[in-house]
């Protein structure tokens, strides 16, 4: 890798940041607990090579919409400082570089055969772990072949059978190739204290897997903290308090769980499992049993936004705020881990609690806490014995109302000053 200058600028980088910035290593791998600073070490080492003319800079996510949102906005703030933007196209994500005439694009994996045949000088894979492996072996490999290009994968890691591990291990074995390793706190973003605070609120593997950015073994149970007898309760409805419903959308079958809070502590009281049904004939499922008066509130799949599984083209969604429930849904679709880690975690946490509770009655429930296993050597929840539907449901539930990293506050990094 060549080491480029950043005209009349200074960067402000933690240790741990600047350890990889100075690598001279053309292939570097970054595995770190969440909130170290990646983006913004991912922005300033897009502004080293983009200060060199006639470069051609690459920031690929998981998929166009992470990439916006996770990079666009910093990455605009960061350029208008120093007055570096020639042109802009907010539509494609690119900036074409004053002076230097380089062009920063942001890029999604999700269609990774549309990521041909552009030679790239600089590449980043963020969040690598999420990005499926043929677009870096099969696509975005050849793209830095003829022009010799410097790679960066940086991310949270998923286990020993995700192909993060395998380029992890890369950097520890091969000349051209280095691989760096930090916890949350290494970053310096969030404080000691915090970190503990959420070392008490998660279970211990997710919180070292998300935190202290180790590999985890993935095998056998995925809901691991789930216990047939600690985490089953006898419990009836309390029709005086609101009804939560987690709801994952399937032809077949539509699955639903249902809870009740009680301060900290979540009841999975009832559920709703409908073979051969829709979406409408669920809402009238939920209205027979609980009442119409009944305070309803639902938490779908995020899919649901868009997805029209009744007649008439109405979404999932519409159909259930014309229901009358009250439907809350994230904007953007959680990933399958943070949802399995914000269950396991509230189905026990570090220190032995537990926060979730499911009655004798939800059969269904229980037996796929049980029984849902990972693919054989991937980090990936199975799916084909038929005990996810209602682990999904729960897990849109929980994802919302008890997010893994609702707590966890962030310092935004110092900006850069002009010397």
């Amino acid at each position: 890798m060549r080491k480029y200058q950043r005209p009349n600028m200074k960067i402000k980088l933690t240790k741990p940041q600047y350890e990889v910035s100075s690598s001279n290593k053309r292939f570097r791998v970054l595995i770190s607990g969440r909130r170290f600073g990646k983006t913004y070490l991912c922005i300033t080492e897009m502004m080293k090579y983009a200060s060199r003319p006639n470069q051609q800079i690459w920031y690929v996510a998981p998929t166009f919409k992470m990439a916006k949102e996770i990079c666009w906005s910093n990455l605009k703030e960061m350029l208008n400082q120093f007055n570096w933007i020639e042109d802009i196209n907010e539509t494609t994500l690119t900036i074409k570089i004053r002076k230097s005439h380089s062009t920063i694009s942001l890029k999604g994996a999700e269609n990774y055969d549309s990521l041909r045949g552009t030679g790239l000088n600089f590449l980043i894979l963020d969040e690598f772990a999420d990005i499926d492996k043929r677009t870096w072996f099969e696509v975005l490999r050849a793209s830095v072949a003829d022009t010799l290009g410097d790679v960066m994968m940086c991310g949270t890691p998923k286990g020993y059978g995700n192909w993060s591990y395998e380029m992890y291990l890369k950097g520890k074995q091969d000349d051209q190739w280095q691989s760096f390793q930090y916890t949350t706190v290494q970053g310096g973003m969030v404080s000691k204290e915090e970190i503990e605070q959420a070392k008490q609120d998660i279970d211990i593997r997710t919180f070292r897997q998300e935190f202290e950015g180790t590999f985890e073994n993935y095998a056998g149970a995925v809901y691991y903290n789930f216990h047939p007898v600690d985490s089953v309760i006898e419990k009836k409805i309390d029709w005086t308090k609101p009804f939560h419903l987690g709801m994952d959308f399937n032809v077949d079958p539509m699955s639903a769980c249902v809870a009740q809070i009680e301060k900290d502590k979540i009841y999975v009281v009832d559920e709703i499992v409908i073979y051969s049904s829709n979406t409408d004939e669920m809402c009238q499922e939920i209205r027979d049993r609980y009442g119409s008066k009944a305070q309803i509130f639902v938490y779908p799949d995020p899919a649901s936004k868009q997805r029209k599984t009744s007649a008439g083209g109405r979404t999932d969604l519409s159909i259930l705020q014309n229901a009358g429930f009250k439907v809350k849904v994230k904007h953007k679709h959680p990933s399958i881990r943070d949802r399995v880690n914000a269950v396991n975690s509230k189905l026990k946490d570090s220190k032995g609690k537990r926060y979730i509770f499911v009655s004798k009655s939800c059969k269904t429930m229980i037996k796929g806490l049980q029984r849902q296993i990972y693919k054989e050597n991937t980090n990936i929840p199975d799916k084909e014995q038929g005990f996810d539907h209602m682990n999904d449901a729960l897990g849109y539930l929980i994802d919302y109302i008890k997010p893994l990293t609702s707590n966890i506050p962030y310092s935004k990094p110092a900006r850069w000053a002009i010397k």
